[in-house]
């Protein structure tokens, strides 16, 4: 065992999104500079895939404005690829133009969400999302999607299966090489998990799955080893444990990365990515945020010492 997981274990990618998810609900605002330091310390911890950005009106979320700044700020290195999130045609303009390795286009399960967070409905969303993949044809950037409110909406209730299975074969007609399922407000327990995933498997055959779990109700880690279990192979997490929906009533947050890495590695997998460093990170983002992370590694450590 290493500090990045068995040497010879099956690989488990990690997507961190503290940069953005982790920060956009923060009562405090950390500088570009902090930023770049986080994805660039990330980088040097092992992860390989960062959402560092989001294209969003930086009036209506100053968490995340500079995000040309950053994007100009961090560290280029091979095999690294940047995200940045966009929501519509302009954010996806701003995110070409400051040269993210990929782009990733959120779209809700339900309309209660969609046009709270969004503005428009699942069916709007779903238009604009064909033609912001029109505009990245020949572009050579890939586009993920995100499916959130996958597991539950804290305006509409519970969501049927089959509704999510229908926003997902919708997504399966644009290039999309990645989707997401995402438990936005953390209500999903592993029997959901195994359940859409494999309804997303029947209507998007060939596309990359990805999951993205938030711990509300403490149980984003036992829905991110059913994941694992169904052959999810790239998981979400932000460093720390933070970031949350500001619509989800005492959200605790993003599942922690360096949790996430001691559940994965002690349980014979492999995501090269430093949980000793990982650790040392969230604690860097605390003190910055000045709270407390939620993740536990950071105070337990791993085992063994």
């Amino acid at each position: 065992m290493t500090d990045r997981g068995p040497e010879g274990g099956e690989h488990v990618e990690i997507v961190e999104v503290g940069p953005r998810d982790g920060l956009q609900n923060e009562a405090t605002v950390l500088s570009v500079e902090d930023r770049i330091t986080l994805i660039d310390r990330a980088v040097d911890a092992g992860v390989r895939r960062i959402e560092a950005v989001s294209f969003v009106n930086p009036k209506r979320v100053p968490q995340m404005a500079g995000a040309e700044e950053i994007m100009a700020g961090v560290r280029r290195e091979p095999g690294v690829s940047f995200i940045g999130l966009a929501l519509n045609r302009r954010g996806l303009d701003r995110a070409l133009a400051a040269g993210v390795s990929e782009v990733n286009v959120a779209v809700p399960a339900t309309d209660g969400f969609c046009v709270r967070n969004q503005g428009c409905t699942v069916d709007e969303m779903l238009d604009a999302l064909t033609d912001m993949d029109r505009a990245l044809q020949g572009t050579g950037v890939p586009l993920s999607v995100t499916v959130s409110t996958a597991f539950g909406c804290p305006f509409d209730g519970e969501v049927a299966p089959e509704r999510v299975a229908e926003v997902v074969r919708r997504i399966a007609d644009t290039s999309a090489v990645e989707i997401a399922l995402a438990d936005t407000i953390g209500v999903g327990v592993p029997f959901q998990v195994r359940e859409l995933l494999r309804r997303t498997a029947e209507v998007a055959p060939g596309r990359t799955l990805r999951c993205h779990f938030h711990n509300t109700r403490n149980t984003g880690y036992a829905n991110a080893l059913a994941a694992v279990e169904e052959g999810v192979r790239v998981l979400d997490s932000s460093l720390g444990g933070f970031g949350g929906c500001p619509f989800a009533p005492a959200a605790t947050g993003n599942i922690a990365t360096e949790d996430l890495l001691y559940l994965l590695h002690r349980s014979g997998l492999r995501t090269g990515v430093s949980l000793t460093e990982a650790a040392a990170l969230g604690d860097w983002m605390g003190e910055r945020l000045d709270k407390a992370p939620p993740a536990y590694l950071g105070r337990a450590r791993g085992f063994p010492a």
